[in-house]
């Protein structure tokens, strides 16, 4: 085996999934509350690689391969002002919940919610924001503004609603990351502890993704994949040009 080739492959096979993860961060950068995913890369000395399934049994294994995964970073982005009374912040951990179409129940860190013609508090696809006891329901029949305090109740002018359902998991990168800012817990049966957060009217939390920051990557991810796509066609070169040589004897 040419190890510089399958070396220089892996390598492009890597930065071609870290260009993936920083273009869903990028092109979600505009989402309240909006985590950032991360590609940690991580090199396995050769000797120390498991030999199952690469290769004829004895063979000798001189490679190694980057491992890399994908975490999600969950530091808090910028709380920003926006006067609207439907937007809503959490200072601090924790997640609003949601009810999905099917009946499960997601999570998310983006309360730019709104009222449909129900009145009911949702999110912007549509989906029901969970209280304590089910999904927050304004009456349509009461003019009175609502309001929700920095403990999550949510009032009607003199009536309360309900309180917002925000949750804290001890482990959340055991959460996984869905499109539109929403996370669902590894274990379905899991449920979020109640959480101790200020929660923010008129509020927004901003993506913790850094447009700039993210630009920079991109542009050395591309570098250090064009710069293995080099070596792969140097080594093509190298062999192409031992075996001409090895098969004309004059």
């Amino acid at each position: 085996m040419n190890v510089s080739l399958f070396q220089a492959a892996a390598a492009m096979n890597t930065n071609s999934r870290w260009q993936d993860v920083i273009s869903q961060n990028l092109a979600s950068s505009s989402i309240p509350g909006f985590k950032k995913n991360e590609l940690s890369i991580a090199a396995v000395r050769a000797g120390l690689m498991p030999t199952e399934g690469l290769g004829a049994s004895g063979a000798p294994k001189y490679f190694t391969l980057p491992q890399s995964s994908v975490e999600t970073n969950f530091s808090p982005g910028e709380i920003r002002f926006t006067g609207s009374k439907n937007d809503v912040a959490i200072e601090g951990t924790g997640f609003f919940g949601v009810s999905l179409p099917d009946g499960s129940t997601a999570y998310t860190r983006d309360g730019e919610f709104h009222i449909n013609a129900q009145s009911q508090l949702i999110t912007k696809q549509g989906y029901a924001v969970l209280g304590e006891s089910g999904p927050i329901q304004l009456d349509p029949n009461n003019s009175a503004p609502f309001s929700i305090s920095t403990t999550g109740e949510v009032s009607q002018g003199a009536e309360l609603k309900g309180k917002l359902r925000v949750s804290d998991f001890e482990k959340p990168e055991l959460l996984t990351q869905i499109s539109g800012g929403y996370f669902l817990p590894g274990d379905p049966t899991a449920i979020g502890q109640p959480s101790s957060a200020t929660l923010r009217q008129g509020y927004l939390e901003a993506s913790n993704t850094s447009v700039v920051g993210e630009m920079a990557n991109l542009m050395t991810a591309m570098r250090t994949f064009e710069a293995n796509q080099r070596i792969i066609q140097m080594q093509d070169e190298r062999m192409a040009k031992t075996i001409g040589e090895l098969g004309n004897p004059n």
